[in-house]
């Protein structure tokens, strides 16, 4: 009861706020951020704001394996909506995200999202998911930014879920090494089935980078398989 009380009455409120705000600051750079640094930097400061709100202790393990020189393709379980916070406002790398297509057809929120440089997805047609996830290899290799998936495909219920193919086919597509992502704890801040945010301690562990070289799309399968391994290996005790 004591933390559905401060949800309502204290960080809900604020959240708000602070989206509100960094919303407006984001906007506010648009026009002169082709790249999407700039809202990115917006981005990052809005999960900090959240992170402190929420009350979320974040421990990091395996920073030091990260060249920040280097494109990568980051992989994660999805447990919670305070996921994406924890992520922005701990891993420095220069990454978007790849969001289901549905997303950038809102009004304002896709118009922010493609200046931000996040890139769409579809998951109705199979014919154009191929194409967006072509797009997105593409996009990586040429703008020089990482990407970040979540390939189970929504946020789970507790079970470390199976993995879509689609990280395998961007990282195969795009030549660039996975970095696979465990977190630890997000769903005890936010479960899935609730709107109650409670404090806590959250651990982001990072995997060594898995290479590409020689790999075709003909290897996808198993390289999904390695993906999975190695997120679960990740979220061992």
């Amino acid at each position: 009861m004591f933390a559905a009380f401060i949800t309502i009455v204290y960080r809900a409120p604020l959240i708000i706020v602070a989206t509100m705000l960094m919303g407006s600051c984001s906007l506010a750079v648009m026009p002169f951020d082709k790249g999407g640094r700039m809202q990115l930097w917006c981005a990052r400061v809005w999960a900090r704001m959240l992170c402190r709100l929420m009350g979320i202790r974040v421990t990091v393990e395996g920073l030091e394996k990260l060249d920040l020189s280097q494109n990568y393709i980051f992989v994660s379980n999805h447990l919670s909506y305070a996921d994406t916070p924890v992520l922005l406002a701990n891993i420095s790398s220069n990454f978007r995200f790849m969001a289901r297509a549905g997303l950038f057809r809102i009004p304002f929120l896709g118009h922010h999202l493609r200046t931000a440089g996040h890139i769409p997805v579809e998951t109705e047609n199979p014919r154009d998911a191929v194409r967006s996830m072509n797009d997105a290899g593409r996009t990586v290799r040429e703008m020089g930014i990482s990407l970040l998936i979540f390939p189970e495909g929504g946020r789970s219920n507790g079970v470390f879920g199976q993995f879509k193919g689609g990280a395998a086919f961007v990282a195969i597509k795009a030549g660039v090494p996975v970095v696979p992502l465990g977190l630890i704890g997000t769903r005890q801040i936010m479960p899935r089935d609730s709107k109650v945010i409670h404090s806590g301690n959250v651990r982001v562990r990072i995997g060594d980078p898995i290479p590409v070289e020689g790999l075709t799309l003909k290897d996808r399968e198993s390289f999904t398989a390695q993906l999975r391994s190695s997120v679960a290996h990740l979220l061992e005790p």
